[in-house]
């Protein structure tokens, strides 16, 4: 790309490394003390320490954004300057890699050691001009003044104006240039090519960048309630909501108990049970509680476990408005030693929740390779107690969110193969018209985001004791 360097006198020195081309423009050098008078500075600097929390301490985004118990400057806003540093932080997240390109164009060098805190003013900025439906000379200069008040960033007004100005500038050539560059993490993008193909891959990276539907259970009649919502019916029955702004609570059917939400591919490890109906069944990571719902509406006689005794209180605080019942139990399920066998366990297994990009993009920045493999190990555990809690002839259904085989397909072939007197029960397509192309060669369940028009990624397999 051309660089306006070019049109500079010969006099212009060559910029140190991080430090923008001459002839860009400064930055302010005056200002309030305090943030608070400068309206939107306050959502840009919660922005910035959110995103920094994120990316430098692994900090789970959703924490911070809690409206009770978050991140203390998020807190403080309106509700109005709540919801644009969620969209700031979110877009940032999400087209991070892009972004990261995009800034790289624009300066001539790395920025320098320790200049983290630099780097996500300007990501923030770049975020909002490059993705958000905010003025580019707003963003620029809320990202100045921001610079400007923080003593590890003054001396770098003059970098973030030049480089944000000159975003603006040429945005039209920058966006055309990054626009094929992966928006996932190398490490993370690299698995999903070894797992799935660079094509897959490649879809399941933008699939990410696409707003997540609402979809919901019901309790009976799915086309009624599509009809009453204005939403669509799915092939196992869901219902999807078409574009929503609001509170769901305010929906219709909500107070009633009518229906819960409940991602499509979240609906589908309880329908592998079949017919449970009267059948004892144990849920074993049960909080929030959609598929003990699921079993109950289905007419078991459900043993819902968690090791949380507030996630149970909002397990049962579920359970109430949907009219259903489920026995809870607040202990490790490792520990866990019923006086019966259960007919059947499920298990929807804590995971690297890497399936649900959609709605958690900070997931594969505060995630790791060896967080993964840690997952693996515990899910084995977990899978192998499991199976101890049913006897000859029962189902364990074994499920989880995350897209990485080794949290999936290779952690049951290790089981299979370290048990002989458990099998696999494979899936059949035809049990599942409509939604085929989730069903695995090996008889799992397997869908990706990309599927079925936009699906947390998700794994289930079933087992039988022999």
């Amino acid at each position: 790309m051309t660089s306006d360097i070019q049109n500079k006198p010969a006099r212009s020195r060559k910029p140190r490394p991080g430090q923008a081309r001459p002839g860009q423009g400064g930055g302010r050098e005056d200002g309030p003390s305090s943030f608070e008078d400068k309206p939107g500075l306050a959502a840009r600097i919660a922005a910035t320490r959110i995103l920094a929390a994120v990316l430098e301490k692994k900090t789970s985004l959703d924490g911070m954004l809690d409206s009770e118990n978050g991140n203390p400057v998020y807190r403080a806003l309106s509700i109005a300057d709540r919801a644009l540093v969620r969209a700031i932080v979110n877009s940032a997240l999400r087209h991070l890699p892009r972004i990261e390109t995009a800034l790289s164009m624009l300066l001539d060098g790395p920025l320098p050691q320790g200049a983290r805190s630099l780097h996500h003013v300007l990501v923030v900025g770049a975020a909002q001009m490059l993705y958000l439906d905010v003025p580019d000379h707003s963003a620029v200069d809320l990202a100045v003044e921001q610079a400007h008040r923080d003593p590890r960033n003054k001396r770098f007004v003059k970098l973030v104006n030049a480089v944000l100005r000159r975003l603006g500038r040429e945005k039209a050539e920058i966006e055309q240039a990054i626009a094929d560059v992966p928006v996932l993490p190398d490490w993370f993008y690299a698995r999903l090519v070894s797992a799935y193909g660079n094509e897959v891959a490649q879809r399941i990276s933008e699939a990410q960048l696409t707003p997540s539907s609402i979809d919901l259970t019901v309790k009976a009649d799915p086309a009624l309630w599509a009809e009453k919502l204005g939403g669509t019916v799915l092939p196992n029955g869901s219902v999807r909501l078409g574009d929503f702004e609001g509170q769901i609570p305010s929906l219709e059917g909500f107070a009633e108990g009518a229906w819960w939400v409940q991602d499509l591919a979240a609906s589908m490890p309880v329908r592998l049970l079949g017919d449970i109906s009267g059948k004892r069944v144990a849920d074993l990571c049960a909080a929030p509680g959609g598929k003990t719902a699921q079993l109950a509406l289905a007419g078991a006689k459900v043993t819902a476990l968690d090791q949380s005794g507030n996630r149970l209180r909002r397990l049962r605080e579920n359970l109430d408005r949907l009219g259903l019942h489920a026995e809870t139990v607040e202990v490790n399920m490792l520990k866990y030693q019923p006086e019966l066998l259960f007919d059947a366990v499920l298990l929807d297994a804590p995971c690297s929740s890497t399936g649900t990009l959609r709605k958690h993009p900070d997931v594969c920045w505060t995630k790791d390779e060896t967080d993964i493999a840690k997952l693996a190990a515990l899910q084995g555990q977990m899978l192998r107690h499991s199976l101890t809690l049913v006897g000859s002839g029962g189902i364990v259904v074994f499920s989880n969110c995350s897209l990485d085989p080794s949290e999936g397909e290779e952690m049951i072939a290790q089981v299979l193969a370290e048990n002989p007197d458990v099998e696999r029960i494979a899936v059949r397509k035809e049990d599942w018209p409509g939604m085929e192309a989730a069903v695995s060669p090996k008889g799992d369940l397997r869908t990706t985001p990309d599927m079925f028009g936009g699906v947390d990624g998700f794994f289930s397999s079933v087992l039988r004791k022999k």
